[in-house]
C-alpha cells in the first residue's frame, strides 16, 4: 500500500528545468518517466528506523543560481583545507549548491581519454556513454520513492569515465558545497572504471552553514568493470536540520575491486544505503564506515555486500560513536547467492554509546544461499573499555582526554583509509569537534 505523496513539481516543472539545462531527450523522458511512477512506489523501509514523518518531498526551492569560484582562492577559508592548493595537476569539480562553480582535469588525464565533468555537460557533450550507466546497472529508477525522485529532479553531480588500461595514481576530488539555507540538492553521481583501469575517487558534502531546514537526495553509481579498481572515498558534513538521503551503489565486474571509504558526519536525520554487487567471479568488495552521532538525531545505515559471482570476498568493517540523544542504526548484511561458490563473507560492526541516552544498534545478518562458502560477522555495543582508559590515566593523562583518545583509535581504521591529506585531516576534525 502506498501513502499519497503531492510533490511541489509537476511534469510542466520538470520539462521547463529540463529544457533550461539543454538536456537530451533520453534524460528528459527518464525523469517524466520517474515523475509519472513516483505516487505508485513505497518508501523506502529502513529496518528498525521509522521514516513515515520525516520530510523526503515538501520544498519550495528545487534550484537556487548560485556564483562560481573564478578561482580556487575565492573559496571559503574552510573549504580551501580540503584542497591542495599548490598541487601543479589537480583533478577537481567544486559544485556550488546546485552550480558547478569550478572544474580543473590535467591535460595528462583529457590526453588519456578520462572525463571528468558535471552531469548535464555529460549528458549533452557524452550523452550516449552516460546514457549507457546512468541508472542501468547500479540503481534503478523505480526502486521507491526516493529514487524516482532523484531521477525526476536532479539537479546535481558529477560524471566520471576512466577509459580502458587508463591507471590513475592520483585522486579525483569533487566538493559540494551547500552555503544557501533554501538550497535543496538531487544529486547524481556516476563513477565508471572500464577494462583494466583504476582511479581514486573522493567527494566532501560540506555545508558552511550551522542548520538548513532542507532536503539532500543522494544516488552515486560506481560500476568497475573487468579487473577494474576503484577506491571510493566520501565524507559528508551537511548541517543540523538537513533530512538526508544518500544511497552508494556499486558494480563489480570479472576480477574487479571495489573499496570505500565513508565518514557520515551529518548533524541532520540522515538513512544511508552502501551496496556492492559482486557480479563477476573473482571480485572484491571492501566497505570501511565511520559514523558520529550527537543531539537528537536520528541515523540509519545500512551497509550490504552480494555475492553472486564465484570466488567472491566482501568485508564490511562499521565503527560508530553515538552520544547525547541519538540514535544509530548500523544493519550489515553479507549475502551469497546460489552459485556463488567459494565465496568470502566477513563484517565487524561496533558501535561506542557516551551517554546514557545515546542509543545504538549493531545487526549484522548473513544470508547465505550456496554450501562451499566462508561467512562469519560480530558485532558489539558498549561503552568505552574501562581497562583502557585505566592504562591511559595510570601514565598521568586525564579522563576526557583519555576518552577521547580512545576514540580517535577506535574511528581510526577508517580515517587512515582516505587518500587525500586535507580530508583526512578534515575528518578527524570533524570527529574532535562531534566527540569534545
Amino acid at each position: 500500500m502506498t501513502t499519497e505523496t503531492k510533490l511541489p513539481f509537476d511534469k510542466d516543472n520538470v520539462r521547463s528545468f529540463s529544457k533550461e539545462m539543454s538536456e537530451p531527450a533520453w534524460f528528459e523522458e527518464l525523469r517524466l518517466k520517474a515523475l509519472a511512477e513516483f505516487d505508485q512506489l513505497p518508501m523506502p523501509r529502513p529496518d528498525k528506523t521509522k521514516i513515515d514523518k520525516w520530510n523526503f518531498t515538501q520544498f519550495t526551492q528545487h534550484t537556487v543560481k548560485s556564483s562560481a569560484y573564478p578561482s580556487l582562492l575565492e573559496l571559503p577559508e574552510e573549504v580551501k583545507a580540503l584542497v591542495d592548493l599548490e598541487a601543479d595537476n589537480k583533478n577537481l569539480y567544486i559544485q556550488r549548491n546546485q552550480t558547478p562553480a569550478f572544474l580543473t582535469l590535467s591535460e595528462e588525464l583529457k590526453s588519456k581519454g578520462v572525463i571528468f565533468t558535471d552531469i548535464f555537460t555529460a549528458a549533452k557533450e557524452h550523452g550516449d556513454l552516460l546514457k549507457k550507466y546512468y541508472m542501468t546497472q547500479a540503481i534503478n529508477a523505480d526502486e521507491h520513492r526516493l529514487t524516482a525522485l532523484n531521477a525526476a529532479l536532479v539537479n546535481g553531480g558529477v560524471f566520471l569515465y576512466i577509459p580502458k588500461n587508463v591507471e590513475i595514481s592520483e585522486p579525483i576530488q569533487a566538493v559540494y558545497v551547500h552555503d544557501d539555507v533554501e538550497a535543496n540538492l538531487f544529486n547524481h553521481v556516476i563513477v565508471v572504471a572500464d577494462d583494466n583501469s583504476s582511479v581514486t575517487y573522493v567527494e566532501n558534502y560540506f555545508s558552511t552553514m550551522e542548520t538548513s531546514n532542507t532536503l539532500v537526495n543522494i544516488l552515486t553509481e560506481v560500476i568497475a568493470n573487468v579487473n577494474a579498481r576503484v577506491q571510493f572515498g566520501a565524507v559528508d558534513t551537511l548541517a543540523k536540520g538537513i533530512t538526508t538521503y544518500v544511497n552508494r551503489r556499486g558494480v563489480a565486474g570479472r576480477d574487479s575491486r571495489i573499496e570505500w571509504a565513508l565518514g557520515l558526519m551529518n548533524e541532520g536525520n540522515t538513512i544511508s544505503e552502501n551496496t556492492t554487487n559482486l557480479l563477476g567471479d573473482g571480485s572484491i568488495g571492501d566497505t570501511k564506515t565511520v559514523v558520529v552521532g550527537r543531539g537528537e538525531q536520528t541515523q540509519n545505515f545500512t551497509t550490504k555486500v552480494v555475492h553472486f559471482g564465484r570466488n567472491t570476498v566482501g568485508n564490511i568493517l562499521n565503527h560508530g560513536v553515538v552520544k547525547e540523544s541519538a540514535t544509530s542504526i548500523f544493519n550489515g548484511i553479507g549475502k551469497i547467492e546460489h552459485g556463488a561458490s567459494k565465496s568470502d563473507a566477513q563484517q565487524t560492526s561496533r558501535v561506542l554509546m557516551l551517554s546514557e541516552k545515546a542509543r545504538g544498534d549493531a545487526n549484522p545478518i548473513l544470508l547465505i544461499d550456496e554450501d562451499d562458502v566462508v561467512a562469519g560477522h560480530a558485532a558489539s555495543v558498549g561503552r568505552v573499555d574501562p581497562v583502557q582508559l585505566y592504562y591511559l590515566m595510570s601514565r598521568g593523562i586525564r579522563k576526557e582526554e583519555a576518552e577521547r583518545l580512545v576514540i580517535h583509535g577506535f574511528l581510526a581504521p577508517v580515517v587512515n583509509q582516505l587518500p587525500i591529506e586535507g580530508v583526512k585531516k578534515q575528518l578527524t576534525e570533524v570527529i574532535e569537534r562531534k566527540v569534545r
